[in-house]
């Protein structure tokens, strides 16, 4: 009751909105992202579906993230339920997203590990909270080690990486979504 039916998460729409806002051909995408013209073509107009590892090339192409990319799959709505799966942890890494469609603000759920050699620059202000297990992060130049329970807060513009410590690692990811100016220049000391 109250819950929108599940449906295949369609991410053309998103993909070519981005792409677009960004004022970049298809061409530039597909020498970005190493993939073909004619596959992110049909991407775009949800004849193919990504598989996880072209879904990341296109959002690394694209300046934003796979998570992105689906959470602005879905349209927007202004109560929506996002149920979990209600199955055991997956022994593998995965991504969910918090918050489905075009909104300001975006929230997922990373559970293990994942690229951890992989930057990240958000345009936008971004909150860690370790749900579970622990983290290390490396922004600035620094270190730092999070436990259950601890936040770490990200001003827009901060190159990062992380990495799960522990095996049962559960982040909670909070941000200004991409689309939003939420950031005016900042001086840098």
């Amino acid at each position: 009751m109250g819950d929108h039916k599940e449906q295949p998460l369609r991410v053309g729409a998103a993909v070519r909105r981005r792409r677009r806002a960004l004022g970049l051909t298809l061409a530039v995408v597909a020498a970005r992202s190493g993939l073909s013209v004619p596959f992110l073509s049909q991407i775009e107009n949800d004849r193919a579906r990504p598989s996880t590892s072209s879904l990341e090339k296109v959002a690394d192409a694209l300046r934003t993230t796979a998570v992105e990319l689906l959470a602005a799959a879905d349209p927007a709505c202004s109560v929506d339920v996002v149920r979990a799966d209600g199955t055991e942890p997956l022994l593998q890494p995965q991504a969910r997203s918090l918050v489905r469609g075009h909104h300001q603000m975006h929230a997922s759920e990373f559970i293990g590990d994942h690229d951890a050699g992989r930057e990240f620059q958000y345009r936008n202000d971004q909150l860690m909270y370790v749900a579970d297990g622990a983290v290390e992060i490396e922004a600035e130049g620094r270190a730092y080690r999070l436990g259950r329970g601890d936040t770490l807060y990200l001003t827009g513009g901060v190159r990062h990486r992380w990495r799960a410590a522990e095996s049962d690692t559960r982040v909670i990811v909070v941000a200004v979504a991409e689309h939003i100016e939420a950031v005016r220049d900042r001086p840098r000391r």
